[in-house]
């Protein structure tokens, strides 16, 4: 059978023919055909199968008859990554490159504006994720009541990413007359309950059954500690003939540490993972297909439908969660027909994970080993090690030892006797037991011949006691370095918080700290407390020159009145006359310069008054006793 007796146009099987295809897959063979009488499929089919051609070939040959309005799609394809969604466009430019039909690409990372854009003019067909398509629904951008195709790919995966509720929110937003294509590498239960929900009357194809394997490829396990699975990494790429690989890790903040780790020793990897950039994914998807990298490290964001023509291998760095994501990852190799190899890195606890992993492939993954890496054996209960060498810090092994060690006095001993002779210390030895029973008066006998070997080693005794002690720092600090970076290194491998969370307690933080205005309190600015300071400031400034002079002599005379005496008040009174000519004819202009310069201090005015009037008095009773004896 070929392209030819499937029922497709002229134009598409040219452009079949230009890309080098002659005979249909199977899942092809059994799909194309059901399309074009349009019934709704629901098929199921390994990976590297061919199931995008299977619904994007029909398609074209639909849509080739009618003809797109603005803002009004006739068909929709939903795929769960960028990447899937960016090569069914690649397809579809393909295929039909000689057909004048229009295609959107709606995806997260591109310009919304540009996609708006395209939608304005017309589109036969979208290609889109579930959340940017809601959105730009959302946004008025666009209108499904003429969309007559959808097609769902990759629909476990959907699942497996949460999309499901943004699919059944989509389908309703849908015409009920419609072809619906259901197209899936395994078929779970959730699975088989949307297709009921979603398809009609469907033609179920299935080609392979679910999570079968390739049977071009090798499958290798690796029961190793979590502490050598990089070196393990490391060694398995150097021995193996690695033309270009997939590298998986369950979790995107592995993705980093090991692209670093890889870096570092001189591989050429990049990295993908969700919070990438779509333009860095872009680029670091095409860098590998052209082979600039040989390494591609990557969450299971690449584990789905990223089509590289000739990969060799596929190392999983983690045991992957989902039994069926272990069908997907290792199906990036061994496609067409080629041979590749698949080699899973696992730790003890990865038991049960790789148990599942066996009965959804049928198979029993054989087991391998590494030359100077120390092969485990899997814990098929779940339980966790207590004693793993990856989570225990070397100073915990130091404790009972310590506890143990003997005291200084007894270590001072030791270090004496060391120094002694050989037959010194024999003696001693033999001495130690028979001292108990030997009676009281033997002891001070011996005590003056021990004394003088002890003071003739008591130097060398204090030396090695020194150099014993300096070890034991040096050991210690050792022991305390090999701790901190053994947890620093588990802290880089979980994905947890160890910073402590930090609260006010003692602490005030300074914006509680800041002086609120009144104003915002409710109260006049009069109640601030910096209102007081700047209003001696600003309140001369407003006032004239000729009201300070009318003021200030007035204040100092009275307060001069009130303070004097009542007995000198006829002197003040007689004094006061003479007083004020000789002022204002003395110097006028310095009194007022005066003035000027001592206005905003008023203190020194008030207390040179009582001067002035008592040089006036004293003036007086000079010239009355001088006239008096004249």
């Amino acid at each position: 059978m070929n392209f030819a007796d499937l029922g497709l146009s002229e134009d598409i099987l040219k452009a079949v023919a230009d890309a080098g295809y002659d005979t249909p897959t199977p899942i092809q063979a059994q799909a194309i055909p059901s399309v074009l009488m349009a019934r709704d499929i629901l098929g199921c089919a390994q990976t590297g199968t061919g199931k995008t051609a299977s619904f994007t070939l029909p398609m074209l040959d639909i849509l080739h008859h009618g003809r797109a309005r603005m803002r009004m799609p006739r068909s929709i394809i939903l795929e769960p990554t960028r990447e899937l969604a960016t090569q069914v466009a690649a397809n579809f430019d393909t295929y039909g490159k000689y057909l004048s039909l229009s295609k959107a690409l709606i995806i997260g990372g591109e310009s919304a504006s540009e996609q708006g854009k395209i939608l304005e003019k017309g589109a036969d067909v979208i290609i889109a994720t579930p959340g940017r398509l809601i959105d730009t629904f959302e946004r008025g951008k666009l209108l499904l009541s003429d969309c007559k195709l959808l097609v769902i790919d990759e629909a476990d995966r959907m699942l497996d990413m949460g999309f499901i509720p943004d699919i059944e929110k989509i389908v309703s937003m849908l015409p009920k007359q419609r072809q619906t294509l259901f197209f899936s590498a395994t078929m779970p239960k959730e699975i088989k309950r949307l297709a009921d929900k979603f398809l009609s009357n469907p033609k179920e194809i299935t080609v392979s059954p679910p999570s079968t394997m390739a049977t071009t490829v090798e499958h290798k396990l690796l029961v190793i500690d979590d502490m050598d699975k990089r070196e393990a990494l490391r060694r398995l790429i150097r021995a193996e003939d690695v033309k270009n690989a997939f590298v998986f890790c369950n979790r995107k903040k592995d993705v980093d540490i090991l692209f670093k780790s890889l870096t570092k020793h001189g591989f050429n990897a990049g990295r993908m993972h969700g919070d990438l950039a779509q333009s860095e994914r872009t680029e670091t998807l095409a860098k590998f297909k052209s082979g600039e990298i040989t390494l591609l490290i990557c969450s299971d964001v690449a584990a789905r439908g990223i089509d590289v023509a000739d990969v060799s291998h596929v190392f999983n760095f983690d045991v992957p969660f989902n039994a069926e994501d272990y069908v997907h990852r290792t199906g990036r190799t061994g496609r067409a027909g080629r041979a590749g190899k698949a080699y899973s890195l696992a730790v003890p606890e990865d038991g049960k994970l790789v148990a599942a992993i066996n009965k959804s492939i049928n198979m029993d993954i054989p087991l391998t080993e590494l030359d100077g890496i120390e092969t485990l054996e899997l814990d098929f209960t779940g339980k966790k090690r207590r004693n793993k060498k990856s989570r225990k810090p070397a100073g915990r092994d130091d404790k009972p030892e310590r506890s143990a060690r003997p005291a200084r006095p007894q270590r001072d001993r030791d270090a004496s006797a060391s120094t002694q002779p050989s037959s010194a210390p024999q003696e001693p030895a033999k001495a130690a037991p028979a001292a108990p029973s030997a009676p009281a008066p033997a002891a001070p006998a011996q005590a003056p011949a021990r004394a003088e070997p002890q003071k003739a080693a008591a130097p060398a005794a204090r030396e090695t006691r020194n150099n014993n002690d300096r070890n034991d720092r040096y050991e210690r600090n050792d022991r305390n370095d090999r701790s901190n970076r053994n947890n620093n290194n588990r802290r880089d491998r979980d994905d947890r918080d160890d910073k402590p969370g930090i609260g006010f307690g003692d602490h005030v933080p300074a914006f509680l700290l800041t002086p609120v205005p009144a104003s915002s309190l409710g109260r006049k600015p009069s109640d601030d407390v910096e209102e007081p300071v700047k209003a001696p400031t600003r309140k001369p400034a407003a006032k004239s020159p000729r009201s300070t002079r009318a003021k200030t002599p007035r204040r100092p005379a009275k307060k001069a009145a009130d303070t004097a005496p009542v007995e000198n008040a006829s002197l003040t009174e007689d004094t006061a006359a003479p007083a004020a000519p000789e002022s204002v004819d003395a110097a006028p202009a310095p009194a007022k310069s005066e003035e000027k310069k001592q206005r905003a201090p008023r203190r020194p005015r008030k207390k040179a008054a009582p001067k002035a009037a008592a040089a006036d008095t004293s003036d007086a009773s000079e010239t009355a006793s001088a006239s008096s004896e004249s």
